[in-house]
Parts: C-alpha cells; sequence; structure tokens
C-alpha cells in the first residue's frame, strides 16, 4: 500500500507496519498514508494491528516539519490528533504491538487504541514534550487525561516523566509486556481472541463509553489551530 505503512492481511488482520526512518517519524505523508491503510482495514473489515521497526514504533512527530514554520506545525498536529480520533472511533479493534521505543506522537498512538503490547528492555515510553520546550496541546492532555491512570497523568503531561515498559503498563501505556520474540505471537493471539466479539457491538459500545473523549477532542483539535497558529 504504501513505503511508510506496509499493509499485511491475513486471515481477518490487517497489520500496518510504520516504516519511516530509524525514528519512524510521523510526518504528514505517514499520516496520509495511515489513513489509507486504516481504509483499507475497514473495507477489509479486519482486526487492525499497528507496529513498526524492532526497537522503535515512533520518535514522534517529524521534527523537521515540526520546525519548519507554524503553519506546518499546527497542520501537522491537527492531522495528527484527528488521526488519534479515527483510531479511538474506529469499527474494529485495533491492537499495537509495540517493539521498543514510544515517544510524543508514538505514546500517544498506544493511548488511541484497543489493547497494547510492549516489550522487555531498555526502551523509554511517554509524553516528553514538556522537556524539548513544547508546551502540550489540548487534543494530546485531553487524551491522555482520559487513558492514563490517574496518579500517573500529571507526572507524564506536566512534569514529561519517561516509563520504563513495566512502568508503561502501571502508567496506562499498555496492557501487557512480553519479550520482543514473543510480541509478534502475543498481537496475533490479541487480535484472534478481538475477532471472536460482536463487530456491530464493539462498535457501538466503543463510541458509547468513548463519546466525552471524543467530543472533547473535537473541542480540543479546534483550540489548538487557534492557539498553535
Amino acid at each position: 500500500m504504501s513505503d511508510l505503512i506496509a499493509y499485511h492481511l491475513e486471515d481477518g488482520i490487517a497489520t500496518l507496519t510504520l516504516n519511516n526512518g530509524k525514528v519512524n517519524a510521523i510526518s504528514p505523508d505517514v499520516i496520509v498514508a495511515f489513513n489509507a491503510a486504516l481504509d483499507q482495514a475497514v473495507a477489509d473489515r479486519a482486526v487492525v494491528i499497528i507496529t513498526g521497526q524492532p526497537g522503535i514504533l515512533s520518535g514522534g512527530y517529524d521534527l523537521k516539519v515540526m520546525t519548519a514554520g507554524p503553519k506546518e506545525a499546527v497542520s501537522l498536529v491537527a492531522s495528527g490528533s484527528t488521526l488519534a480520533r479515527r483510531l479511538l472511533s474506529h469499527p474494529f479493534p485495533v491492537v499495537v504491538a509495540c517493539p521498543g521505543h514510544a515517544v510524543a506522537k508514538g505514546a500517544f498512538l498506544l493511548l488511541s487504541a484497543d489493547y497494547r503490547i510492549g516489550v522487555e528492555g531498555p526502551f523509554t515510553i511517554g509524553l516528553n514534550e514538556v522537556q524539548i520546550g513544547m508546551t502540550m496541546h489540548h487534543a494530546g492532555i485531553e487524551l491522555a487525561r482520559d487513558r492514563l491512570r490517574k496518579s500517573a497523568f500529571h507526572r507524564s503531561v506536566i512534569n514529561g516523566e519517561m516509563f520504563s515498559p513495566q512502568g508503561a503498563v502501571d502508567a496506562g501505556f499498555f496492557d501487557k509486556v512480553v519479550s520482543p520474540d514473543e510480541l509478534q505471537a502475543a498481537a496475533l493471539e490479541a487480535a484472534r481472541q478481538l475477532k471472536k466479539i460482536n463487530m456491530t457491538a464493539h462498535k457501538n459500545t466503543k463510541l458509547k463509553v468513548r463519546k466525552a473523549l471524543l467530543d472533547a477532542l473535537d473541542s480540543a483539535i479546534l483550540l489548538d489551530q487557534e492557539y498553535m497558529g
């Protein structure tokens, strides 16, 4: 489907693999490819697995774009937040198989999925925006507020605390952690279990459960465009 997002469909499970350099930077082109892959997954009525390269899911937004100017930065953040909203309301289950680091937008991908699996190792998970001098955007705050454990929310968003894989389970970024060589099998097993549920009930219940979050994100995306612009 794309050099940036590989798409593999097998037995009703669509695996989307990010492949954009050594940190899998989230660029405008990656987001376009992401949306195209999700369109295909909907057409295929497939459970989705999102993964990256060994050692990295994503290091966040493409800094070349973020530093190119206000217009470029606002556009990228808005499209990234819209992608997060889409994942949260996706009509079929979404699993993230995180093969290593997940930083900034990479960590927000974890917070946008239905089930998240990480791997053991010297990896860093979290929201480092304030560490690098970026004020957290409204959409990011709302997403983190809803998906992170209350005890970790302020530490993560305000303090920029980063977590080990096991710490990321406690914080709410991951649901479980496995060894790196178990990741693919664990993700496939999770996807196969999710295939067994009623998809209409899954979609309708997901939209009910996340209505307040989705509404908050709609407002936050507009606020970010005004504030950052």
